[in-house]
């Protein structure tokens, strides 16, 4: 390149251009080939090789290609290119001690490192994107990770680019920020402490996108829908956003409803007061009544006389182990509390075969309206404190 140089230098003297303004043609023809070279390596990458990738990846059954091969990183690529052979052919139209070449060379450097770093990220981000539609991996919360791992990008990029501004070696700065690290620590508190209770949550599997989580303290009840290094999002169920900070799932206390979804029922946990002045002793037309419906099936006789109200408990439990929305094969049962001022609870205790809200509060309805209308056939009556209508009726 140097004879070439030197063979038109000659020539244009001959022609009679000045040394110095022979220089500056040269440099500007040697530039605008660069310029040249620069723009057709775009066209060839744009026109040829992007739409070639883009068809091969087509073609593919699988679809990670397509994600890490996307519209955004092949953009990036082809942005990276023109800074690339402009770095390596430059030296070319200036000399080495040139300060115009030095400059030149600096502000390339600092926009191929920009480029690689957007590169980087949109890689960064078509690997979640892999990782969230991949079966084992979708239920994780990653996109923590992902960001720490841009953070770290965008952090190593930014040392690379003062170091290039202030002519230092990058071990250098990095040697220098080890005496900041307190500083560090405390501005990016929050970061680090989202990074442990990221890896926290997903290792020992605490908190997946799309759990209903339950955290009073927060006012948070409802789906997560986005987990990430600061905060964590739950759309309650009045369609408020709450962000509950990662680091406060780990030290505090929250709710996952998640296994009630994953086995299948959701539990009843209700009871009804019976005045205890209506419990007694069945009589003998009374049993024989009873035992001639089919819910008397396998009944245990006391050997004794038998109480209305065990008569009944019975009869609720053959309903429910009948009952085609209610979840046969976990706990159920029906049972008497701890006697009170307001009677005698008895608790009903089953699962919902359906775990959807509504249907599963039709259910409970439907039961202890059945149970309810069912009392007086037992001779029960329901505890309930007099109201105006009752004093009134007794006066």
């Amino acid at each position: 390149m140097e004879t070439i140089n030197h063979e038109l230098m000659l020539w244009l003297q001959q022609m009679g251009a000045a040394e110095g303004f022979a220089k500056w043609i040269i440099r500007i023809g040697v530039l605008l080939a660069i310029l040249l070279i620069i723009y057709v390596f775009d066209r060839i990458c744009r026109k040829t090789i992007i739409p070639l990738v883009r068809k091969l990846t087509s073609k593919t059954q699988s679809t990670w290609d397509d994600y890490l091969l996307s519209e955004k990183v092949l953009d990036n690529v082809c942005h990276l290119i023109p800074p690339v052979v402009f770095y390596a052919l430059i030296p070319l139209a200036f000399s080495a001690d040139s300060n115009l070449l030095a400059l030149l060379l600096k502000v390339c450097h600092i926009y191929i490192v920009i480029i690689a770093m957007k590169l980087v990220c949109a890689v960064i981000t078509s690997l979640y994107t892999i990782s969230s539609e991949h079966e084992k991996l979708k239920n994780h919360s990653l996109k923590g990770f992902y960001q720490m791992l841009k953070l770290v990008v965008v952090c190593v990029g930014s040392i690379v680019i003062i170091s290039e501004l202030i002519g230092k070696n990058p071990i250098a700065i990095l040697t220098g920020l080890g005496a900041g690290a307190a500083i560090l620590m405390l501005v990016f508190q929050d970061t680090i402490k989202g990074l442990v209770a990221g890896v926290q949550l997903t290792v020992n599997d605490m908190l997946r996108p799309g759990d209903w989580i339950t955290m009073p303290k927060y006012g948070a009840d409802g789906d997560v829908i986005e987990v990430t290094l600061t905060t964590v999002k739950v759309r309650n169920w009045d369609k408020t956003i709450t962000t509950v900070p990662p680091y406060a799932l780990v030290n505090d206390s929250f709710q996952n409803w998640r296994g009630m979804f994953d086995i299948g029922g959701r539990r009843v946990k209700r009871s009804i007061n019976i005045d205890m002045h209506t419990v007694r002793f069945c009589t003998d037309e009374e049993l024989a009544n009873f035992k001639q419906q089919p819910w008397m099936e396998g009944f245990e006789e006391t050997g004794k006389e038998e109480v209305n109200l065990y008569i009944f408990r019975h009869y609720v439990e053959y309903y429910l182990r009948h009952h085609p929305k209610v979840h046969q094969e976990l706990i159920m049962t029906v049972r008497q509390l701890q006697p009170t001022a307001q009677g005698m609870p008895i608790e009903l205790y089953f699962f919902s075969a359906n775990t959807a809200w509504l249907r599963y509060e039709h259910l409970q309805a439907e039961v202890f309206d059945h149970v309810l209308a069912m009392l007086h056939r037992f001779d029960l009556k329901v505890f309930q404190s007099p109201t105006g209508m009752d004093l009134q009726s007794i006066k």
